[in-house]
């Protein structure tokens, strides 16, 4: 199959599971009536439910497995905060308008789409120039505004809806400003993020969890960004869940005691190197990539290993899930190392989960913008050989001038193995270049601007800022992927006609079962509704369908909905009780319904278990 045909293909699956999607109202367009916004969307009951599932395991899977504190931060953020995190002046995208309608485009989304537009569908184009455009779209993020807007000059490109000219990219920031109160005075913004919540709040936290770390903080709510020109549907929107981890841990010591749990895990990786050298994501366990140094530390690695066994639980196909490093022109300049969890779908490699180690960096910020120290405490009970960093104020005032106050602190912020390294280079070569990362640059520091002494002192404590490992988990994205890697189709009993199906797991499904009485007959109806109630009784999702269409057409309705189980009233003492995805039946006393549903959706037995457990049941009266 050629690469046109592939997309072709593609599209067409990916148009089924939106139609189904959008007819069974798992989500619709926000505010229909008057024509939509793009970006915005309304989750209908079945897709409710499907999110409230899978919101619900990950406060298991993390929250409450990991002992997480949890914390619930307003939408609307103070200019203040978001100016020391860095997102007022740094949290913006490229944008190019159209120069006569002034239509606004994502400039990095017109490139790529003309270079695979190219790729896909130009029976013409050479191999040199194939391999130019897939250049193109691999360096994409590296592009500043001048070199994407001579891309976009050179390939001629114009506005997709009207072919007008186009005008130079430049950043436009992303965040939705605001204003607190009436006066105006008080500048917002709707949070782009819900990390910055927990950072504020890390003294109390630290103080909650009895001055101890390591400890994690744990958010899930609501972030929005105004995206220039939203596309992909549930993948890139403009109001979204986030659900957010913010393990606080010593830099000195970032091993993780549960790590042997997930050490043995095998599953996709995509370091760096292999990105670089042209190779392909490979299985690797994530304790080697630990010890080999592929995965910088031992607490990362426990997380990714975590996300890995959250994401397939939920249902993600594992052959279509990867961990991506983050290549050194992707990284932040103070992260030690990132890894993306990618899912495949029809859109290709989706990141949906985010796994940093952010380093010091957010706490170091707020603490020089607020003025309260955001550190925590190691005790010592014997006397210790202490690091003492003196910096010389009146050297590096007359080097540095107006940037003095961010190179002093940065110094006095050393780890002891930097310091001892700038140390032992001031000593050989009496200067060494040091990034400052306040400033974002490297400056040059002399055996003049610095002392760096080790000496025996009677240490009550070590005061340190933590650093911080940070699971972000984009909750609509993961959905999206579930859905595409859910849904199939199969022939009716007929053979005329394909059904839909998505194959969820009892999970995640948005109705655990169903109840039909198999004719309307007051006698069925009337168990069918005791029924009901022993659901109810046993906190299962069900829905009861009493009409008198045809059993083949209701059970075809629910397993469009991924409803797992269908309990089916064809006498008043005993029903039938079939799976979605085999269509296969077994036959349970009325009495033992509820139980037995319970059992297969809540994990504790599987389909196969049941049909050992009770006899086959084989109907002539429905269409399977």
């Amino acid at each position: 199959m050629d690469a046109a045909q592939e997309a072709h293909t593609r599209e067409a699956f990916r148009q089924a599971v939106v139609n189904t999607l959008e007819r069974r109202l798992f989500y619709i367009p926000s505010f229909k009536i008057y024509r939509g916004v793009a970006g915005l969307y309304d989750y209908g009951p079945p897709g409710c439910a499907v999110k409230s599932n899978v919101l619900a395991f990950w406060r298991q899977h993390f929250v409450l497995e990991e002992n997480m504190l949890e914390v619930d931060c307003p939408c609307v953020t103070p200019e203040v905060v978001l100016k020391a995190s860095g997102h007022v002046d740094k949290f913006t995208d490229l944008m190019v308008k159209d120069e006569k309608t002034g239509t606004c485009y994502r400039a990095d989304h017109l490139l790529k789409d003309f270079c695979k537009e190219k790729i896909e569908r130009d029976p013409n184009i050479t191999a040199e120039k194939a391999a130019e455009f897939r250049h193109v779209m691999a360096v994409l993020d590296d592009l500043s505004a001048e070199e994407l807007g001579a891309k976009i000059k050179e390939y001629g490109i114009t506005a997709p809806d009207t072919k007008n000219p186009l005008s130079p990219p430049y950043p436009f920031n992303l965040m939705f400003q605001t204003s607190i109160g009436p006066s105006g005075l008080s500048p917002g913004y709707m949070r782009p993020e819900t990390a910055q919540g927990i950072f504020v709040n890390f003294k109390d936290l630290y103080y909650y969890n009895g001055n101890k770390l390591p400890f994690a903080a744990a958010q899930i709510g609501q972030a929005f960004r105004n995206e220039i020109s939203p596309r992909q549907g549930l993948l890139r929107v403009r109001e979204f869940t986030l659900a957010e981890i913010e393990h606080f841990v010593d830099p000195e010591d970032k091993s993780h005691p549960k790590f042997s749990e997930v050490s043995n895990l095998e599953f996709l990786m995509f370091p760096r190197e292999d990105q670089v050298s042209g190779q392909s994501a490979r299985r690797i366990r994530i304790g080697e990539a630990v010890t080999e140094g592929i995965v910088n530390n031992e607490t990362l690695g426990y997380f990714i290993g975590r996300v890995y066994l959250f994401l397939t639980h939920l249902g993600i196909d594992r052959e279509r899930l990867r961990f991506r490093q983050h290549l050194a022109n992707e990284m932040a300049h103070y992260a030690a190392d990132c890894w993306d969890a990618e899912i495949e779908c029809s859109y290709g490699w989706i990141e949906c989960v985010g796994i940093a180690d952010r380093s010091a960096y957010d706490l170091c910020a707020h603490t020089d913008k607020s003025g309260v120290p955001l550190v925590a405490a190691e005790k010592f009970s014997e006397p210790i050989e202490k690091l003492v960093i003196t910096p010389v104020k009146k050297e590096l005032g007359l080097a540095f001038k107006g940037n003095q106050k961010m190179v002093v602190e940065a110094l006095e912020a050393m780890g002891e193995k930097e310091a001892m390294e700038m140390k032992a280079t001031l000593e050989s070569k009496g200067e060494v270049e040091f990034q400052v990362c306040t400033l974002g640059k490297d400056v040059t520091i002399t055996k003049s601007m610095v002392s760096i002494l080790k000496e025996k002192k009677k240490e009550h404590q070590r005061v340190f800022t933590p650093s911080v490992i940070e699971p972000s988990f984009g909750i609509g994205r993961i959905i999206y992927c579930l859905y595409e890697h859910s849904f199939y189709t199969r022939a009716s009993r007929g053979g005329d006609e394909q059904l839909n199906v998505f194959g969820f797991p009892p999970l995640v499904a948005p109705i655990k079962c169903t109840v039909f009485p198999l004719v309307q007959n007051q006698q069925y109806e009337e168990v069918a509704r005791c029924i009901a109630r022993s659901l109810t009784a046993a906190g299962i999702t069900y829905k009861i369908d009493i009409t008198g269409t045809s059993i083949g057409k209701r059970y075809a309705r629910t397993d469009e909905l991924g409803v797992p189980l269908a309990i089916t009233v064809d006498s008043t003492t005993s029903v039938t009780l079939r799976d979605r995805d085999s269509k296969q039946q077994i036959r349970i006393n009325v009495d033992e319904v509820a139980s037995v549903v319970k059992e297969v959706t809540d994990g504790l037995s599987t389909w196969a278990d049941m049909q050992w457990k009770y006899p086959a049941h084989s109907s002539t009266s429905s269409e399977d």
